[in-house]
């Protein structure tokens, strides 16, 4: 058996998720189908991480066990081939069997983007989260600094989280403007369920000035959910890149070539 390592891009806008899920389409189902059929076996795929219905991916990595010999680039295009138009497979590579997709992942990397103006876009409305009253970026990024570190994130999580432990470690939050565009970049080793649509949902508030920059440690420190801000829509949120142990030699692609 050998296992072979992918790293998948998706727009989420016309998947429900990225889990299997009976008589829905999702981005696992229509993967493992295409490995099934390129493989000739039943195949089992594990992932990264976990999308939403809407959320979209820049490089999922994935990985999946079979006895098929196939050079990486018969894997890439015959997954391609096999692939509906809004998914596919950027590269491919054999790993040794210790490698996780899930477990032996060390950072993970999302955006969120918010289209920052007063009229919206036709273009990226299943992309970004329009926005039309003035957020201040300085705000947003004073309140971003408060949820860096290692702390209890239960105001953040959404009430059916799996996680076992609500403590997660933020290495940094970064809030940046180019035009009328506003990304808002998350860094951490592991992250609960809608964590950073919740993270997005405080820091908002804040930069439009309902409320102080000082309420993000206050979510923060009172671990509830109900009082925390609202859950920002999944068309703005990108899951951009996982980091592993340099040992395995996976490859990097881009990590936004779209908007900045």
């Amino acid at each position: 058996m050998r296992r072979i390592a992918l790293g998948v891009e998706y727009d989420g806008t016309q998947f429900a998720g990225w889990q299997i899920q009976k008589e829905q389409r999702t981005v696992q189902g229509c993967l493992t189908k295409a490995i099934s059929r390129v493989a000739n076996q039943p195949i089992k795929t594990v992932a990264a991480g976990r999308t939403d219905s809407g959320v979209h991916a820049l490089q999922q990595v994935v990985h999946f066990d079979t006895d098929a010999i196939r050079e990486p680039h018969n894997w890439i295009l015959g997954l391609n081939t096999n692939l509906p138009s809004d998914m596919n497979v950027v590269w491919a590579k054999t790993v040794d069997e210790t490698f996780s997709a899930r477990f032996s992942a060390v950072k993970r990397a999302y955006r969120y983007i918010i289209l920052n103006r007063v009229s919206r876009s036709s273009l990226n409305a299943s992309r970004m989260w329009w926005y039309f009253q003035k957020l201040d970026i300085e705000r947003m990024q004073a309140a971003a600094d408060c949820l860096v570190g290692h702390y209890d994130f239960s105001a953040f999580r959404a009430k059916d989280c799996q996680a076992k432990s609500p403590f997660k470690t933020m290495e940094s939050i970064t809030v940046s403007k180019q035009g009328d565009c506003i990304a808002i970049d998350v860094i951490g080793q592991s992250f609960l369920h809608h964590m950073v649509r919740n993270i997005v949902g405080v820091l908002v508030p804040i930069g439009e000035g309902k409320r102080p920059v000082s309420w993000a440690s206050e979510v923060l420190e009172g671990a509830d959910r109900a009082r925390g801000g609202i859950t920002s829509p999944p068309e703005g949120l990108y899951f951009v890149k996982v980091d592993y142990p340099a040992h395995y030699g996976l490859p990097t692609v881009s990590t936004f070539p779209v908007v900045w």
